[in-house]
């Protein structure tokens, strides 16, 4: 439940447009959703792997910090604070409150909707992990079952609509690269969040068994789930309807059960929104309360509220700083820093296995990645590519990320130094 509910969230009921407005034939958008799927499921592997390894608090934060140094490690921590943990938080939010209003027809701000809900999921978590994960097991059941009920009645209910059979809508060339390359950024922050599992790996039963069998079959449900999504979109709406589709999943239930059937889905799309929310706000301020004990991060972050044992001064702040992004950020904007800022740290956490590996050559019993290391290698090839052409696409939005980036630096050297005696 905590992996599926860190990768569904609403980008598989808006993204899919997204994605048909940067290729325009169903074999291109379908073939830009599977090769996601497979990067997802790599993924799956190599952070299984790493989960078996090193299955201590902090997740990601600590693979960096074994592999290479606890500067890289508190960079990632820096960013994921102020950019991909609360940036996709706000951009999420952000979704809830117009489904929200158009659900309840109240003439409500969107902002203050968004900033609502993510105070309300804040205090939800600092009561601790058993309310937190609860509330997301709920929610988790609950979207699985809005997804399920698109691709129903988008199958067995709606009419279908013809598309074109041509597999390109342009000859090969450079264009069509960079095409693919921007239908891929929508497509990987939708299938996203995989790794924010391997925050809470110190408060799993038997971490090493269960989090790499949870990685695997969380991922491969979400893609299963994801491509018949897609199937259904093409087959009742068509390339041409889903690129100018502001909410493709309504239009599919309108289509379908008419009126009912769209109120239908965007409670669903609400409550999936929800989820991811909930998701967020229990494994991320895990990696802050693992710096705070490290003695790189403010000390009170890695305080533990003595009755709900939680973190909770770590879930307030990443609570009152994805508030702010929802404030004053737009959708896109963040989108764009947040997918640049993920996946270069996805393409640095993969080249932990290699050094793992040489730590740990004679224990053979953790989870290995299938045809390592040409998977591996093509999962950080991968990551970067995305990197620079996100950038390339959209460098004034990407270079925000960066500058937040590279400002982690004499951050950590800061605290590094204050914490040296």
């Amino acid at each position: 439940m905590i992996v599926m509910g860190g990768i569904i969230g609403s980008g598989i009921f808006m993204n899919p447009s997204v994605v048909a407005n940067q290729v325009h034939t169903s074999f291109l958008i379908l073939g830009a959703w599977i090769v996601g799927g497979i990067v997802a499921l790599i993924a799956s592997f190599i952070w299984a792997e790493l989960a078996t390894v090193k299955p201590d608090v902090g997740g990601q934060y600590a693979y960096l910090r074994e592999a290479f140094h606890p500067g890289v490690a508190f960079v990632y921590g820096w960013v994921l604070l102020l950019v991909i943990q609360t940036g996709g938080m706000a951009a999420v939010a952000v979704t809830f409150s117009h489904y929200f209003v158009e659900l309840t027809g109240l003439r409500l701000n969107y902002s203050i909707v968004a900033a609502t809900i993510l105070s309300a999921l804040t205090l939800i978590n600092c009561l601790g992990v058993r309310a937190g994960s609860t509330v997301q097991s709920v929610l988790m059941v609950l979207k699985i079952l809005a997804i399920l009920l698109l691709v129903g009645c988008g199958f067995f209910l709606a009419k279908s609509t013809p598309n074109t059979t041509a597999l390109l809508d342009q000859p090969a060339s450079f264009g069509l690269l960079t095409a693919l390359g921007a239908a891929m950024v929508p497509v990987l922050f939708s299938y996203g969040g995989w790794q924010t599992a391997t925050f809470v790996a110190g408060e799993i039963k038997e971490p090493a068994k269960n989090l790499p069998r949870g990685l695997i079959l969380g991922v491969g449900g979400v893609v299963f789930l994801y491509l018949a999504a897609n199937v259904v979109y093409l087959r009742v709406l068509g390339v041409s309807a889903l690129a100018v589709s502001k909410a493709p999943a309504s239009e599919v239930m309108r289509l379908a059960l008419g009126d009912i059937g769209a109120f239908t889905i965007a409670a669903g799309i609400a409550i999936s929104t929800l989820g991811f929310l909930s998701q967020s706000m229990l494994t991320a301020p895990r990696v802050y309360f693992a710096m705070a004990q490290d003695g790189i991060f403010f000390k009170s972050v890695g305080a533990i509220n003595p009755k709900t044992k939680a973190p909770v001064v770590a879930i307030a702040l990443q609570g009152a700083l994805a508030i702010l992004i929802a404030l004053v950020g737009r959708y896109d904007q963040i989108l764009d820093y947040v997918v640049s800022m993920d996946f270069i740290f996805f393409g640095l956490t993969a080249c932990c296995i290699f050094i793992f590996r040489r730590r740990h050559s004679a224990d053979l019993s953790f989870t290995r990645i299938p045809a390592h290391p040409v998977t591996t290698i093509l999962f950080i090839l991968v990551c970067w590519l995305v990197v620079i052409n996100t950038i390339y696409h959209n460098p004034k939005n990407t270079l925000i990320g960066v500058a937040i980036l590279l400002a982690g630096i004499p951050a950590y050297m800061f605290w590094a130094r204050r914490s040296k005696p």
